[in-house]
């Protein structure tokens, strides 16, 4: 009877360390916890893949949105306690950026990564998910002909008409500096000097330079977002696009995993949601360019293959994007 007892008791404590050991691990995992992901623009995308993601795996998500500039100013100052798992960022240097410091998790075998356009995957640790192309966007009330070029906005006829998103806000507006710059050589420096020369207004991040747009202040916004205009275009706004006939940047947004993530497992399904074909017309939805080459744009809207491009080193960009961005903005003060 007592060493039946001692094997039940036995028994008892070998399940219970068990369950110890399994509750351990959970916690070290994090599989309890949210996934915390930073992620910028625009809000109602990085929301409603953030619901998605939940509805398909029951795991809850922890959202920070904000512009590039605001996710990775947090990320630097959290380097020390990184509370991020996922980070996703409207800038492919600044993910470069990342990667070369190696902060990033390398996950190989990503759901649907064979799929993404050429050179949208980084290593296996940027996902270009969705994309942007910076166009020149104008009031179509103020703006009666509107010029092809970046450079006809030099001319005096659009003098103080013309803003600009910072490219320290906004890491799709230091991408266009950096890519004409890549594309044209240091005498694509000329370019903004005469924009500034022309009164260039440097509006803020994509939104405020957009909105100054549409209330009238200026007439032209160049470098934006494409998918912003196209996005108040169906809300009736007096509002058009078009991409310069020279060439601009199209920038795929990345979604990066970190390193320091004790939720790598939940943080990979969630880049395998954001490459499923879901997520993929979610953004699409959103007049983003789909990340996927197989997953049609938006009817709406111009698709990757009719746009022109600049001809880009990512690398060159990323390493001196930094420069690039003091240079700007001496000159503009």
């Amino acid at each position: 009877m007592k060493n039946k007892m001692m094997k039940k008791v036995s028994g008892i404590v070998g399940l219970g360390t068990a369950f110890l050991l399994i509750s351990a691990c959970a916690a070290a995992d994090g599989s309890d916890e949210p996934l915390v992901v930073y992620s910028a623009g625009p809000g109602g995308l990085a929301e409603s893949l953030a619901e998605g993601f939940t509805q398909e795996t029951g795991r809850e998500v922890d959202l920070f949105q904000s512009t590039t500039g605001s996710v990775v100013g947090r990320l630097e100052a959290e380097m020390d306690n990184p509370a991020a798992d996922v980070v996703i960022l409207a800038s492919w240097p600044s993910g470069m950026d990342l990667m070369e410091r190696e902060l990033l998790h390398t996950y190989a075998d990503a759901e649907n990564a064979d799929l993404l356009n050429e050179g949208w995957n980084g290593d296996n640790q940027l996902f270009g998910y969705s994309a942007s192309a910076l166009g020149i966007t104008y009031n179509t009330e103020l703006i009666e002909q509107a010029g092809e070029d970046w450079a006809d906005y030099t001319d005096e006829e659009f003098n103080g008409l013309v803003a600009m998103p910072d490219p320290s806000e906004s890491g799709s507006a230091l991408d266009f500096i950096a890519g004409y710059l890549s594309d044209q050589g240091d005498s694509g420096w000329a370019l903004f000097e005469e924009l500034v020369e022309n009164d260039l207004e440097v509006a803020g991040a994509n939104r405020p330079a957009l909105d100054s747009v549409i209330n009238g202040a200026n007439g032209v916004v160049l470098a934006g977002v494409d998918y912003m205009a196209y996005s108040v275009m169906e809300q009736g706004e007096p509002i058009d696009i078009h991409y310069a006939s020279s060439g601009t940047v199209v920038n795929p947004r990345p979604a990066m995993i970190l390193d320091s993530s004790e939720r790598k497992e939940a943080a990979e399904q969630f880049i395998d949601y954001l490459l499923s074909d879901g997520a993929q017309e979610i953004v699409a939805d959103d007049y983003l360019l789909p990340g996927r080459s197989d997953i049609d744009a938006h009817p709406d809207r111009v698709p990757f293959e009719d746009i022109n491009e600049l001809d880009i080193d990512w690398e060159w960009m990323m390493e001196e994007q930094e420069n690039i961005n003091e240079r700007f903005q001496e000159s503009i003060r």
